[in-house]
């Protein structure tokens, strides 16, 4: 009688152990949903469209705290995206790319064409903020191997 208990018992805990596993090491969420998609295409074309506008405090308005404390007022950060990020700042061309998560984040790639047609991938990190809006919190800017003629 004892050998059966113990049979069970090992065969139990084994088994619930088995259950959980997966559970455990699954790979995390990296789908972005529709609504999480659309939000923040919508961030970043509003921010793309106040660069077009010269209107910083817009630009400014739509990146994440941790930007804004870099950058302190929105003149310094329009003046570095103009200087530093052209194609964002003027873009002739932009098409979304399909988003990724990334632990609380999300990137989101953007194909730009600059007005050279030279091709460049923006890559945005985006922040959801505690109220639920999304801010951009970075972008990254690689040239790309294609052109537009």
């Amino acid at each position: 009688m004892r050998k059966w208990y113990w049979s069970c018992l090992l065969l139990l805990t084994g088994l619930l152990l088995a259950a959980q596993a997966p559970a455990q090491n699954a790979a995390p969420e990296t789908t972005v949903s529709r609504e999480e998609s659309a939000a923040i295409q919508l961030v970043i074309r509003a921010q793309l469209d106040a660069f077009a506008a010269d209107d910083a405090a817009k630009a400014y308005s739509l990146a994440s705290p941790g930007i804004r404390g870099m950058f302190r007022t929105p003149e310094i950060f329009i003046g570095m995206v103009r200087q530093g990020y052209p194609v964002v700042y003027r873009p002739a061309g932009v098409v979304f790319l399909k988003p990724e998560k990334d632990g609380e984040e999300i990137l989101q790639p953007v194909q730009m064409t600059d007005a050279d047609g030279q091709l460049w991938i923006a890559l945005y990190t985006m922040q959801r903020q505690s109220g639920g809006n999304w801010l951009t919190n970075g972008c990254r800017l690689a040239r790309s191997q294609g052109r537009v003629t």
